[in-house]
């Protein structure tokens, strides 16, 4: 059965991540797992545990889990709602951090759910100042600097960290589209709070048919092959950093 289909950005952002991944059979806990793209991908090979908020979201997460065979835990609700208490081999959350206001707070308890010499694994849109009219109409609080990541990572107690930007040069093309879009319409930056446009955010753009997902995935190709390239260019960052040891 056909993956389920990513986004043109979710495609550059895949060609990173999946080169990051622990080895099979690990716990993976996955924060904010949306529609389910990812956690098909990630289920089929790990112990796998997803939360999200939206309910809509989540629904379709179920269906595609299902459809595709694989077990998996799915919470509806904040990570408190986990009460599984065992730690993961890896922690991610995937264009996730930048829509939470108290960010610090936010690692800081991701972080906890690691086993010692476990690895946080995150991505967010990159650079303050590309911060643009399709951020605020995501619900999104600020984009990172990979220093300002960086920091953050170290002062949740994380080490070996590691950082790499994606998306050169085609994040800038869609951002560009997307930044047009949510300014031609206002509503889309004004209706509802930061938490009610954040529900929304992850059905924004999504495809759903194989066929959609097999024109973006052929289409996206030359510029996953191209980013690899550029590892320190890109409108968008991947970072990553360990759990302790003792």
């Amino acid at each position: 059965m056909p993956l389920p289909p990513l986004t043109p950005y979710a495609h550059l952002r895949w060609d990173v991540v999946r080169r990051l991944l622990p080895p099979a059979r690990s716990r993976v806990l996955e924060v904010g797992c949306g529609q389910g793209a990812v956690a098909v991908r990630l289920a089929g090979d790990h112990d796998y545990t997803g939360v999200e908020l939206d309910g809509a979201s989540l629904d379709v997460a179920r269906r595609r889990l299902a459809e595709a065979g694989h077990e998996a835990n799915l919470v509806h609700g904040p990570l408190e709602s986990l009460l599984d208490g065992e730690p993961f081999d890896l922690v991610c959350a995937f264009e996730v951090l930048e829509h939470i206001d108290e960010d610090e707070k936010a690692l800081a308890e991701w972080a906890a759910r690691l086993r010692p010499g476990g690895v946080l694994l995150l991505s967010t849109p990159a650079w303050q100042s590309r911060f643009g009219p399709m951020d605020e109409a995501v619900g999104h609080y600020r984009r990172y600097d990979p220093d300002v990541m960086r920091a953050r990572l170290t002062d949740a107690g994380l080490t070996d960290v590691g950082l790499r930007l994606y998306g050169m040069p085609l994040g800038y093309a869609l951002e560009a589209v997307r930044n047009r879009i949510a300014s031609g319409r206002p509503a889309m930056r004004e209706d509802g709070s930061v938490a009610d446009r954040t529900a929304r955010s992850g059905r924004l753009f999504q495809p759903s048919t194989a066929v959609q997902g097999a024109m973006i995935g052929l289409g996206t190709l030359p510029f996953r092959l191209v980013q690899r390239a550029f590892p320190a260019a890109g409108t968008g960052l991947v970072a990553w950093g360990r759990a302790p040891l003792a």
